[in-house]
């Protein structure tokens, strides 16, 4: 049954993937200059505008609207299975906790600052754009109006931040494009995950598939515009080696 569930959420899902590839052709031009947030890549006033660049929710009635719906009722059936407990765990937003199989390791922090300011710069951009987002659509979750249940708390914040687009789906995915770009010998596992991570949302019932898709692409193309910034540029390569000369001292403290 399970694996039928899963199965129904990524031919719903395929439509995204090329949607996204497209986005990160057409939106890695160069970034205009201008202020920069405090924390993000992305000129402050001209960051991207979801509204203009991801399809929205489907409308109410809808034969999407319904797939969606149906789909948060059949995937409520995997509730205290194995992938309902790894979209429980999923919920944390410790990425270097969450992606450390397929990053190979679990990054210290601390000791790898350009990677983290790196991943911190763009979620800054992903949280702006996000948050643009949602409050445009205003889009309600899946789970209102239902006693069925869903894999954390329905705590008022929850319910008050809109379902779409996931932004805990385009953090994961962001940080797995990121990743993947750094790490190339890794970059299958890194995506698989990153997408597994993503289905969470959906599987745990606090997202629509439609939600989770928006948040993929939403990712794809901050990730796509972060790319025409120096700034940018420059924190990729320097991360690259900061990574590289890593996982070296990894491999050196526990050679096989």
């Amino acid at each position: 049954m399970a694996g039928q569930i899963l199965a129904k959420g990524m031919n719903m899902r395929s439509m995204a993937w090329r949607m996204g590839l497209v986005a990160m052709l057409v939106l890695s031009s160069a970034v205009p200059a201008g202020a920069r947030d405090k924390t993000g890549y992305l000129p402050v006033g001209e960051g991207l505008d979801l509204a203009t660049i991801l399809p929205g929710p489907p409308t109410p009635g809808s034969p999407r609207a319904k797939a969606d719906a149906q789909l948060f009722r059949d995937s409520r059936a995997m509730q205290g299975s194995p992938r309902w407990q790894q979209a429980t765990a999923d919920v944390s937003s410790d990425l270097g906790d969450r992606f450390a199989t397929a990053l190979g390791f679990r990054p210290d922090w601390s000791r790898l600052p350009v990677t983290k300011t790196l991943i911190a710069r763009f979620d800054a951009d992903r949280s702006a754009a996000i948050r643009v987002g949602k409050a445009h659509w205003q889009s309600a979750r899946p789970f209102i109006g239902t006693d069925l249940p869903i894999c954390e708390p329905r705590t008022p914040s929850l319910i008050a931040n809109g379902d779409y687009p996931s932004g805990h789906t385009a953090h994961g995915w962001g940080f797995a494009l990121i990743m993947a770009e750094l790490l190339p010998d890794r970059a299958q596992a890194i995506l698989a995950r990153g997408r597994d991570y993503g289905d969470s949302r959906w599987i745990c019932g606090s997202h629509t598939m439609s939600a989770v898709e928006g948040g993929y692409l939403a990712a794809s193309a901050i990730v796509a515009r972060e790319h025409g910034d120096a700034a940018f540029r420059r924190d990729m390569a320097a991360a690259a080696e900061e990574l590289a000369a890593y996982r070296r001292g990894l491999k050196a403290a526990n050679p096989r």
